[in-house]
């Protein structure tokens, strides 16, 4: 859930605006200009219709509070990241010590929603940078994951988001960003393969033109170059 204290919504529409203008933002509908409590009571009202067209009797105690959980679950848990007044306090400090190697951190948490399917994404993200003017907090990589990651996504986009809206934050473009994971709509239906996995990347600057940089980056990952 989402900490109404550590938000930063000035800076989330200007990392709006600057992901609109790169072609990766999310599709937006006029809906997203309804208030939170309007926008569970609707989903409430029409997951009920749901739940009634499947036959599921709402009368029952174990489901009656079905529609208004799914409503509350949507909106305040897995799907705030929608909204970018919720966009994550981003600190960041000069690089008064002139680094200029390479920071990663890996094995961050990346949980989201298949948006074809609306059924979870389970993965890691991997996040590289070699800084320019600025060193950002190493626990604020796992905020903006965390962000993109709260809005129903394909792979590919939440990976493009993820290094647009860093490389917006950090003034470089020196950034790699790879995510591993399963997708639940592979796994229950369709298919139903338990044991693929999706890797997506999205390098930038030094990573896409410096072959020792990027073969340094995927060394450090263990990854066969």
């Amino acid at each position: 859930m989402v900490d109404k204290g550590k938000i930063d919504a000035l800076k989330g529409l200007k990392v709006h605006e600057y992901l609109l203008e790169k072609g990766v933002e999310t599709p937006y509908s006029k809906e997203m200009s309804l208030d939170s409590n309007d926008k569970k009571q609707k989903i409430q009202q029409h997951f009920n219709e749901i739940m009634v067209l499947l036959g599921l009797d709402l009368s029952d105690d174990s489901l009656k509070e079905t529609p208004k959980r799914v409503a509350r679950m949507f909106v305040d848990e897995i799907y705030w990241g929608l909204d970018y007044t919720n966009f994550p306090k981003i600190t960041t400090i000069e690089n008064k010590m002139s680094y200029d190697e390479m920071i990663i951190e890996k094995n961050i948490k990346c949980l989201s929603n298949c948006e074809h399917h609306f059924v979870p994404i389970l993965g890691t993200a991997a996040i590289a940078y070699i800084p320019n003017k600025k060193v950002i907090g190493l626990s604020k990589l796992n905020r903006i994951v965390e962000y993109f990651c709260r809005r129903p996504q394909v792979q590919e986009r939440l990976t493009e988001q993820i290094f647009y809206a860093l490389e917006y934050i950090l003034e470089t473009s020196n950034i790699a960003v790879i995510i591993e994971a399963q997708h639940t709509c592979v796994i229950t239906r369709g298919v139903e393969d338990l044991n693929s996995r999706t890797v997506t990347s999205k390098i930038g600057g030094l990573f896409k033109t410096n072959n020792d940089v990027r073969a340094e980056f995927y060394n450090l990952l263990k990854l066969q170059v």
